[in-house]
């Protein structure tokens, strides 16, 4: 009996020792991926050693902590269901025993973990340490800085905890919640995170029905569309003409004292729109024919189906929300993997399913970053500020976070959510559920009948030529020509 106790103890020891590694592992290449991102957008700096290059080495840092941990919370569903998928299949395979409900589990909870430290703790560290300059009379240096943030972080503690407090015992007032106010382990932080959750569910479902939209602007730019009764040397022509005459301008403003400035300002920066105007014609005239008439479609084909089919599962979970209470999202405590199919068709499913998270996870990013309101937190290459990478990272976080809730809520994939994830209060309210989904699919159905309305009415009026009778509304030149401002011809 000692003996096989003592087998079960090392086995038992040797799994943690695995599982570790193994989380060490993801989590290094996650990290390592993360900081190629941020320092391929950050400002490049001097080599200069100085208290505040210390500074933003430390908030970089954190920051690449912050965006590896985003990265886990993207994976952490798709590896889940791939997962249990290949347990199914393999289930006596000696190469895949390390595969295990415990290591999924472990990772579930590291990742909900690690995202209520970088939310609450590391984040607002890296942002106060980053503006602080240390207290008035102090010696300035290091130290200043660090107990300055600190006090920052305690005054942003104590209001934080303060309102969670003020609005739960505003909404519940019963003896039971009222004892419960006082358990800041228990009661505080997983209202608190629960609070943030939805914050990100709501903010997946403002961003990711404009990036729906908005993907398809995206992939064309990025693509060669095709010619379809367009002349692209006339074109071509046209801008050649356009940019002559606005460098001839721009050479002969250098004399005129009342050109200069803001005037020459805005002759640069049209003569650069221009040129990337000429740049974009050559290179859809030097793109091959299958670049052009063949990718190009396939890819709007496929981008259409995607839309279109995470639609329809929506609107097939709403319908089992209204006839089975089972499709409500729900956490499972069960540490058992890869006993049964979640997936009604098997790996193809699986693997449909994986596709359309990330389809939806990279939509609600272009989606952010379309919208008026966070315009500011574009990253810029080799420009954007450590304030600014410190937004995008909070940013991410949140959506990423949010993203398995998401998916289970919408109903893309049955697997139910392990860890914290499945302790949302607001999970178990059948109606903001029923509401989270209507208002997915009804938004996201009117921006794509919007975007595909109005793109079919800009392709009709250029391809007819229309959209050259628009007349420009630019100021007076100062210098006489028949060029206006914005670069066109004047029509006399």
């Amino acid at each position: 009996m000692e003996e096989d106790d003592v087998t079960i103890r090392e086995q038992n020891f040797h799994s943690q020792v695995r599982e570790y590694i193994i989380c060490f592992l993801l989590f290094a290449v996650l990290y390592i991926v993360s900081y190629c991102i941020i320092t391929r957008y950050k400002r490049k700096s001097d080599d200069h050693e100085d208290e505040d290059a210390v500074v933003n080495r430390i908030s970089l840092y954190l920051c690449t902590f912050t965006l590896a941990v985003s990265g886990g919370a993207v994976f952490l569903l798709p590896f889940s269901i791939i997962s249990n998928e290949i347990l199914l299949s393999f289930p006596k395979n000696y190469y895949i025993q390390w595969l295990n409900g415990s290591l999924i589990h472990g990772l579930w909870n590291l990742v909900s973990l690690f995202s209520n430290l970088c939310l609450f703790v590391l984040m607002p560290f890296a942002y106060f340490f980053l503006e602080s300059e240390g207290f008035a009379g102090s010696k300035k240096g290091i130290k200043a800085r660090i107990l300055e943030t600190f006090v920052m972080l305690f005054l942003l503690a104590l209001l934080i905890l303060g309102i969670v407090w003020v609005a739960s015992a505003l909404i519940d007032n019963d003896a039971a919640s009222m004892e419960s106010l006082y358990d800041l382990w228990e009661f505080y932080l997983p209202y608190l995170y629960s609070c943030i959750s939805l914050m990100g569910g709501l903010l997946l479902l403002m961003c990711t029905p404009v990036g729906l939209s908005r993907m398809f602007t995206v992939m064309g730019q990025l693509l060669v569309k095709p010619t379809i009764l367009e002349d692209l040397d006339e074109q071509i022509y046209c801008i050649h003409l356009q940019e002559e005459a606005l460098q001839r301008r721009l050479n002969g403003s250098s004399s005129h004292t009342y050109t200069r400035g803001s005037f020459a300002h805005q002759l640069n920066k049209e003569l650069d729109n221009i040129r990337n105007q000429r740049n974009k014609l050559e290179r859809r005239k030097k793109a091959s024919g299958w670049e052009k008439n063949l990718l190009y479609p396939i890819v709007m084909l496929i981008l259409l189906a995607g839309t279109t089919i995470s639609v329809l599962m929506v609107a097939l979970n709403i319908l089992y929300l209204l006839v089975d209470e089972t499709a409500m999202p729900k956490g499972s405590t069960d540490r058992a993997i890869g006993n049964t199919s979640l997936s009604t068709f098997g790996v193809a499913q699986a693997v449909l399913e994986i596709i359309l998270m990330f389809y939806l996870m990279v939509s609600s990013v272009v989606g952010f970053y379309s919208l008026r309101v966070f315009e500011g937190l574009t990253p810029r290459k080799d420009d954007t500020t450590m304030t600014t990478i410190i937004g995008c990272c909070v940013s991410i976080l949140v959506l990423s976070s949010a993203l398995p809730v998401m998916s289970r809520t919408l109903g893309i994939t049955r697997f139910d959510l392990l860890g914290d994830f499945g302790r949302f209060n607001w999970l178990g309210n059948f109606y903001i559920v029923l509401s989270y989904n209507l208002l997915f699919a009804v938004v996201t159905t009117l921006c794509l009948v919007r975007k595909f309305t109005s793109a079919v009415r800009e392709e009709l009026l250029k391809a007819l030529g229309l959209d050259k009778l628009q007349l420009s509304n630019s100021p007076t030149d100062p210098e006489s020509g028949k060029l206006s401002a914005n670069g066109h011809q004047k029509t006399l």
